[in-house]
This record gives C-alpha cells, sequence and structure tokens, in this order.
C-alpha cells in the first residue's frame, strides 16, 4: 500500500472507539485472547528519559503492562542509559523471546527497523516516528499534538491574562525534534488565536514558528538547565511555563518555587501522575501513548497486528487537553465553553492547525 494509505486507513476509523483506535474494525482483544497466556511475551524498550519519567516511556510501560494483565501474562522491559544502548536493547528482547516490541520514543527508529527486518515474526510499535519505512511487523504510532497544543496555548493565554496586566507564556523543548516542535507550534497558535479572538497582547517566549527557532536544552535529563532556562522566562516575566521535555518540567517547577508562575504538563496528565508537582500544574496536554501501546500489544496477542499507522488527533481522542484540575476555579469562568467551541472548530475544519512538522501527518 502506499504511504497516504497506510496512514489514512486507520484513522478514518479510529473514532469509532477505543476498540478501533489500532485497527479498522473488530471488538477489543480480551484476556481470553486467542493468543496463549503462557507463551505471549510483550515488551518495552525505554529511551534514556527512563521509565519514570512521567512522560511517553512510563505511558508506554503502563500500556504494556495493561496489555499484559489483559492477556495473562507478564511484560519484560529495557531502560536504554545512551543512545548506544539502542540496538544492544533491542537484541536482549529478542533473545528473551519477546512476541511484540514497544518502542517508546523516536529515536529509536534505525535500530528498531533493522531489528524487524531481522526478526520478521516479531511485532514491532514505533512510537512518535514519521519516517519508519513500511515493514508489514512495523505499526507507527504518530500524533497531531499541535491540535490538543493549540488549546493548551489558548488556555495558557487565557489564564496569563486574567492574573497579569503584562501576561506572557513562555515554552521550550528538550531538543529540536518534529514531535518536539509540533507542540510548540500549537502553543504558539493557540496564544496567537487568543490574542486575535480577544484583542489582547499576550507574549510568548521561547519559541518562534515563523523562524522555528527558540529555546531548548539540548536533551532530556538536564534538570539544571531546564531550571536555569525557567528563571530565564520567569525573569521576563512569564505566568505560564510549558516545557515541552519529558521529565525536564521538574527544574521548572523548581525554578518557580513559590512564585506564582504555573506548568502546563506535556504527554501525560502531570497532575494526576506526579504529585510531587500538581500544585502549580494548570493543565497537561496529553497524546495517549499508553493506550495506543496497549491497543497495539493486545491485538499482537490476538493475531490482529497489522502495520496500518495509528494518528491520534482531537478527532479520534487520541490527543486531549487535560482538566485543570485544582485551577478550575482559577481560571476565566468562560474558558471551558471556549475550548470546547474551539475544539469542534478543529475538528470540524474552520480552525486551522499547522505545523512544519506536522507535514507528515497528513
Amino acid at each position: 500500500m502506499t504511504s497516504l494509505t497506510k496512514r489514512i486507513g486507520l484513522g478514518a476509523v479510529a473514532a469509532l472507539g477505543t476498540v478501533a483506535l489500532l485497527t479498522g474494525c473488530g471488538s477489543a482483544p480480551s484476556a481470553t485472547s486467542s493468543a496463549s497466556k503462557s507463551t505471549f511475551l510483550p515488551c518495552v524498550v525505554g529511551d534514556v528519559g527512563g521509565f519514570n519519567d512521567h512522560s511517553f516511556n512510563e505511558l508506554s510501560l503502563e500500556g504494556v503492562q495493561a496489555a499484559a494483565k489483559q492477556i495473562g501474562t507478564t511484560a519484560k522491559k529495557v531502560q536504554s542509559q545512551t543512545s548506544t544502548d539502542y540496538a544492544p536493547a533491542f537484541a536482549s528482547l529478542v533473545a528473551q523471546k519477546c512476541n511484540s516490541i514497544v518502542a517508546a520514543g523516536f529515536q529509536f527508529g534505525d535500530p528498531l527497523v533493522a531489528s524487524a527486518k531481522a526478526n520478521p515474526k516479531i511485532d514491532y510499535v514505533m512510537i512518535d516516528n514519521t519516517t519508519t519505512p513500511e515493514l508489514p511487523n512495523v505499526k507507527d504510532v504518530v500524533f497531531k499534538t499541535s491540535e490538543a497544543a493549540f488549546l493548551g496555548g489558548y488556555a495558557a493565554a487565557a489564564y496569563a491574562d486574567s492574573v497579569s496586566k503584562t501576561p506572557a507564556v513562555a515554552t521550550y523543548g528538550g531538543q529540536k525534534f518534529p514531535t518536539v516542535t509540533i507542540f510548540m507550534d500549537g502553543v504558539a497558535d493557540g496564544v496567537a488565536y487568543y490574542n486575535t479572538q480577544k484583542k489582547k497582547s499576550v507574549k510568548l517566549l521561547g519559541w518562534n514558528v515563523k523562524s522555528q527557532n527558540g529555546s531548548f536544552v539540548g536533551n532530556f535529563t538536564d534538570q539544571n538547565k531546564s531550571k536555569q532556562i525557567a528563571s530565564g522566562f520567569l525573569d521576563q516575566g512569564a505566568n505560564v511555563i510549558i516545557p515541552v521535555a519529558g521529565s525536564l518540567y521538574q527544574g521548572a517547577y523548581k525554578a518557580i518555587g513559590s512564585g506564582d508562575a504555573v506548568l502546563e504538563g506535556v504527554d501525560a496528565d502531570v497532575f494526576q501522575s506526579d504529585a510531587t508537582v500538581k500544585d502549580k500544574i494548570l493543565t497537561s496536554i496529553v497524546k495517549k501513548v499508553d493506550l495506543a501501546a496497549q491497543t497495539a500489544t493486545s491485538l499482537a496477542a490476538s493475531g490482529k497486528f497489522d502495520n496500518s499507522t495509528y494518528i491520534g488527533d482531537l478527532k479520534n481522542g487520541g490527543v486531549a487537553l487535560a482538566p485543570f484540575h485544582d485551577y478550575e476555579s482559577k481560571v476565566p469562568s468562560s474558558l471551558s465553553s471556549e475550548l470546547d467551541t474551539i475544539k469542534a472548530g478543529i475538528i470540524d475544519g474552520s480552525i486551522t492547525v499547522d505545523s512544519p512538522a506536522a507535514t507528515t501527518l497528513k
């Protein structure tokens, strides 16, 4: 099949519900899957951010573990400490006779492809990589996070505008990868949309959509550098900071300290996943990596795995804006209804959300 057909085939039906998220039709695999409970082995390999990143590594692990419980088995995991561990990690899981392997992050692309080619009977799930060659045993899972980030940017601008006479929103990334900048583009567009609709001038710090340049830590592990960048934004008057950098929101949290600024999380609903920072979490820009990993693994266990690409968006529920939780009473009273209207507009196409990083998802 062509790349376009491969990508459209799954997304068109995903809105039918959770059971259709990663396959064209049929019911979700149950614990009575045709796969042998004693022999099917689901596995996951983690990137350098670690399985406790409260982000896509942890979500991938949780999804695979949920699928393992569903089919009556136990998952295996391997954590990469550096990029040189990627190929050995796959080799380790192959040696342990894994039947399916979920790779938690786009940096696994080349090692995953090499492993998949050498092991055609193993099903591979590639999270967040848009350039994987079409192989019958590899499923790409990607997300239009710019759509949810648009809502996050609008919400951040609305909150900042409600608490400051000189409102400002800041965002920065771990590294300059498309899966990071797609968030930052959405945030920027959401802030701009708020300014247009409300005739306001909320500043955006840390990212320029036109030039595609901005602030980056340089990795996803340096909490001190994250804190330093966030401190710089606070000095510039940022009211809301949105780190697109896995667990590096923790560095931003330390920078805020007892200050009045708040954070928006990414990937997971950080309010729920990390109690140590919940007092500063306005909301989170969510991509449901856990659900995708769980469903793909269950499909592999039931013999229904295919290589159609899943594209998570607002329409099929693959991405979302988390609740405001403790800040529900602190945001403008009309914000939730405004976000519902914007979400509907994005879904029906009357509001355009674009990002150079999303071109491969169309």
